[in-house]
């Protein structure tokens, strides 16, 4: 029987997989296996948060020589992760200055300068992108502003996908999907806008015209000797997550789950209207010339960082104490900007309830109960925020992702968003990386054919909306916090 291995390298903001995929053409029969898993941490180093890179490599690489190990030879290596974030390359392929995080607070500000010399509604009729303070064109200003002898040494940017596929190719080349994050694209165009890069002072030689999911990138060299296909994928690992929703008709939005939440709807067009950019809507880059029309949520970074803060260990335990709490007693505007990357999250939290004459949360339970109704209401001003954009209410949400395994959270946010949920495939990422691979390959006829695969071989949650009582008054509380929206107009952050 007819198979197809194919390698997802699955870059996350808090962790990594390496997976291999095997697909019986015949039966179509597709199985994950996880060959690799590991953290992905900020490094504080030289007053900055930063990406420690070279860690990232050799976990991808220790993924790869274990398969090679196995003496399988994939079809085809994929990489995504995360969006924004960038590496400046010398002439000789060489890093110059230090792999920022977009969680680094050099951008504090930046974005605030730049909309006022150059207008909201002229940068985003270019590019389309949400604002937010960390996107490149932020970072980047930031970097010209005080980085000078740097620069002259420049002469390669890559986003953080295209990093990796040059160390294992030699290959400089640079993904649509993730190039469109950087607010730098020009939307019709697909292509770098030159009034932004004058604006920055940016050479376009530093930047390579961007190539389309399913480009083949080059080899990677086995330690075996074979000689292994690399395929730009869907770089940004939303676009890849959005490929791996099986998303049943276009009444259909998608909420990508884990510690950022991006919920949108797949177009042919782009939404760049006065009332889009209102809303801080943003047209990123997706597979076979859509655009992902979506909204970024600060997600469950909040309930990670409580975790992670407070030494909690045992989440299903966590969920289940909060779970038997009274609903919506304490609500925070999630993407406030107070949450980005503070130095303590639970104590900004309370902090924020307190500013705002709420009850205070005080046990890690409380302060769960006050993530998840908070994170549900907005998911539910999203939904209806897309419903006025394409003038037709979204009639059902699927949620992908890690976070789609949290049963409370899935019957919370169908009970608020008053529409059915269907959650799964948890490894959406993944599966969405190994699609546009299969389709690069032919392996698999379209994005259609795929999604119809999907749904075969990895099962879906349905959750059904229950009546809430007493919910229009806590809608109220929550629209008061969060119009006009307090995020994110000038600190800063956590893809993706």
């Amino acid at each position: 029987m007819a198979v197809k291995n194919i390698v997802a390298v699955d870059l996350g903001a808090s962790s990594g997989r390496v997976m291999l995929a095997t697909l019986h053409t015949a039966t179509r029969h597709l199985t994950l296996k996880e060959i690799h898993r590991f953290s992905n941490t900020l490094v504080f180093q030289d007053n900055h948060h930063q990406w420690d890179l070279a860690a990232l490599e050799g976990d991808i690489l220790t993924g790869l020589h274990q398969i090679d190990a196995m003496g399988i030879a994939p079809d085809s290596i994929g990489i995504d992760s995360w969006g924004v974030d960038y590496v400046l390359l010398d002439k000789d392929g060489q890093r110059v200055g230090l792999p920022y995080s977009y969680r680094d607070h050099r951008t504090d500000g930046v974005m605030a300068t730049v909309t006022a010399e150059l207008g909201r509604e002229a940068i985003y009729q270019r590019t389309g992108i949400q604002f937010l303070p960390f996107n490149t064109l932020y970072q980047l200003k930031a970097l010209c502003d005080t980085s000078s002898d740097d620069l002259n040494q420049v002469a390669h940017l890559l986003m953080i996908p295209d990093y990796f596929h040059y160390r294992l190719t030699g290959s400089l080349v640079c993904e649509y999907t993730n190039a469109s994050t950087t607010q730098l694209l020009n939307l019709e165009q697909k292509t770098w806008d030159s009034e932004l890069l004058d604006y920055l002072g940016i050479p376009r030689r530093w930047l390579s015209d961007p190539v389309q999911p399913g480009h083949a990138v080059g080899n990677w060299t086995a330690p075996s000797g074979q000689q292994i296909p690399v395929t730009a994928v869907a770089t940004h690992d939303t676009a890849s997550a959005v490929v791996g929703a099986p998303l049943l008709s276009r009444d259909s939005a998608y909420l990508s789950s884990g510690t950022w939440s991006l919920m949108g709807i797949e177009s042919d067009t782009p939404f760049n209207s006065p009332q889009a950019l209102a809303a801080n809507i943003t047209n990123e880059g997706g597979v076979d010339g859509t655009y992902r029309v979506l909204k970024n949520i600060m997600g469950l970074w909040l309930l990670q960082r409580v975790c992670q803060e407070r030494d909690i260990k045992d989440l299903g335990v966590l969920i289940q104490s909060a779970t038997a709490l009274p609903a919506f007693v304490s609500l925070i505007n999630p993407n406030d900007d107070r949450f980005i990357n503070p130095p303590s999250m639970h104590q900004a939290i309370r902090d924020y309830c307190r500013e705002h004459g709420q009850p205070v949360p005080q046990s890690d339970a409380e302060l769960a109960r006050c993530i998840f109704d908070s994170l549900a209401l907005l998911y539910r001003q999203v939904v209806l925020e897309l419903g006025e954009l394409r003038h037709a209410p979204i009639r059902q949400l699927h949620i992908v992702g890690g976070g789609s395994q949290n049963a409370f959270l899935n019957q919370l946010c169908a009970d608020v968003c008053q529409i059915p949920v269907l959650a799964g495939p948890v490894e959406a990422s993944t599966l969405g990386n190994i699609g546009c691979q299969l389709m690069a390959l032919d392996a698999v006829a379209d994005l259609a054919a795929f999604r119809h695969m999907l749904t075969h071989n990895f099962p879906l949650h349905r959750y059904t909306p229950r009546a809430e009582s007493d919910f229009a008054g806590h809608w109220r509380r929550f629209q008061a916090l969060s119009q006009p929206e307090t995020a994110p107009q000038g600190k800063k952050e956590t893809t993706q």
